[in-house]
């Protein structure tokens, strides 16, 4: 039987992601083998290095060798695991989750774990669709206070647009994957999104959690460097 931790040849990590860009390395643990995540696993904790992981299933989670699944914080709502601390999170909240439907609630869970790793916290304003527009008008106010805002939306994918018209903060855009017939994969909300009329709004990919949490981490990098 092959060793599970050995399984490192193809794996080169960047070390020095985070000096370069300010962002560590996190490594898609979707479409990796059982051995290669515990290949890197181990070299992560033979270093005693932090190491982030997205797109972990709970069943390749079950399948890793019991002496390296026990130190990992893992989240199935996210598919994310954390090897390793958190820094604390500390000072007033400047970023905002923001979600149409309950059902935007993997990618969302996702920005969440990018950005607690990082030490940022985020509140998280969630079911506010345009559907019933008096739930988002009820926050407006908090949401004028936050830095950054991640609208997660699926369907036609409005809400990005609406935050984008009543306030001034850094809005990002998560195209989901909800939504009914045409809308189903997430390609009418990124469609929808990236033909925003409301000005300044960034679009990540569909489903892209991590890919926001990072847009939102050199934002604010950028904001505290210019300080």
């Amino acid at each position: 039987m092959p060793d599970p931790t050995n399984s490192r040849a193809d794996v080169s990590f960047d070390r020095n992601r985070a000096k370069r860009i300010g962002l560590e390395e996190a490594v898609l643990a979707q479409h990796k083998s059982v051995e290669q995540i515990a290949g890197i696993l181990s070299d992560a904790i033979a270093e005693d290095r932090r190491l982030l992981l997205t797109r972990l299933a709970p069943a390749q989670v079950a399948a890793l060798p019991a002496h390296i699944s026990a130190r990992l914080d893992y989240c199935r709502d996210s598919y994310t695991a954390i090897l390793g601390p958190c820094p604390v999170q500390s000072g007033p909240r400047q970023v905002a989750l923001v979600s149409a439907g309950t059902s935007d609630h993997r990618p969302l869970s996702e920005t969440r774990r990018v950005l607690a790793y990082s030490g940022v916290a985020a509140e998280t304003i969630a079911d506010v669709g345009v559907a019933g527009l008096w739930r988002l008008l009820q926050r407006e106010s908090e949401l004028r206070e936050m830095s950054v805002i991640l609208v997660f939306a699926g369907m036609d994918a409005a809400l990005p647009s609406v935050v984008a018209g009543l306030v001034p903060s850094l809005v990002i855009a998560v195209p989901t994957s909800v939504g009914y017939g045409v809308a189903e994969g997430g390609r009418v909300a990124l469609d929808s999104a990236l033909a925003s009329c409301a000005p300044g709004v960034l679009v990540v990919n569909i489903d892209n959690g991590y890919g926001a949490a990072c847009a939102a981490l050199r934002f604010l990098n950028a904001a505290t460097a210019a300080r």
